[in-house]
């Protein structure tokens, strides 16, 4: 989830953006990347998605909610509105997952074996210092996007939130890929942010209405995980899909 947070002026917008994910990737299928194939959200994802939903009720009533159109995505959307009391929720494919090509849905080692440059050079789980740039234009052959695309789908949207609830707090429901650019695109390219956003884990953006800026406030944090044994439970490590 993408969580813009409490504002602090009237020309900025706090974001929140929730990860969402199933139980159902985190099996020993170990699938790469749903990307924007469409599953509905299962029993174990409306759990997972009511406990994200009851600790963001406990941070203030956002202004919007806004979401990715995959049915995973927004049925956790519509949970997260009823229990925060909001009326006000904005489906969009602008906020979809990374379309993987014909990577999605493969497991690792089919993705490895199938064609190992194009599987190393998109590089969304890792781009280092020395890393080729160009890596970042290349689309995943099958109808893929490039990591640029993706960063500026979501970027380009995003911006336009702000613009429209300066000064307010809303909150964003999206997807692996999508959430670790945003990250990125607020961190520099040898900064910290590198390939972790924890399962239902909160990060906090805050978007200047008037400059454009972007400030990363609050990365991975999945405090209301601890002591909730279905959570705990429920996800054995980070994984890579969403």
């Amino acid at each position: 989830m993408l969580d813009f947070g409490a504002p602090c002026s009237h020309s900025s917008i706090s974001c929140h953006f929730f990860k969402k994910k199933e139980i159902i990737l985190l099996t020993e299928i170990k699938i790469l990347q749903q990307g924007q194939l469409d599953p509905e959200l299962n029993e174990i994802g409306r759990q997972q998605a009511l406990v994200v939903a009851h600790r963001l009720s406990k941070e203030g009533k956002p202004a919007a909610i806004y979401s990715s159109d995959l049915k995973r995505a927004a049925e956790t959307a519509e949970i997260v509105a009823k229990v925060c009391g909001v009326t006000n929720l904005v489906v969009n494919e602008a906020l979809r997952e990374m379309h993987m090509g014909y990577l999605q849905g493969l497991k690792w080692d089919d993705a490895v074996n199938k064609n190992p440059d194009v599987f190393r050079s998109f590089g969304i789980f890792g781009i280092t210092e020395g890393s080729d740039p160009d890596s970042r234009n290349k689309e995943i052959p099958g109808g893929g996007e490039s990591l640029n695309q993706l960063t500026e789908r979501c970027v380009s949207y995003l911006n336009k939130i702000a613009q429209e609830h300066r000064g307010e707090r809303v909150v964003v429901v999206s997807h692996y890929a999508a959430i670790l650019e945003l990250c990125r695109y607020t961190d520099p390219p040898n900064g910290s942010i590198r390939r972790k956003i924890p399962n239902t884990s909160l990060n906090v953006f805050r978007i200047s209405g008037v400059t454009g800026k972007w400030i990363l406030e609050r990365y991975g944090d999945d405090s209301h995980v601890d002591g909730n044994d279905f959570l705990e439970n429920s996800f054995s490590g980070d994984g890579a899909s969403a």
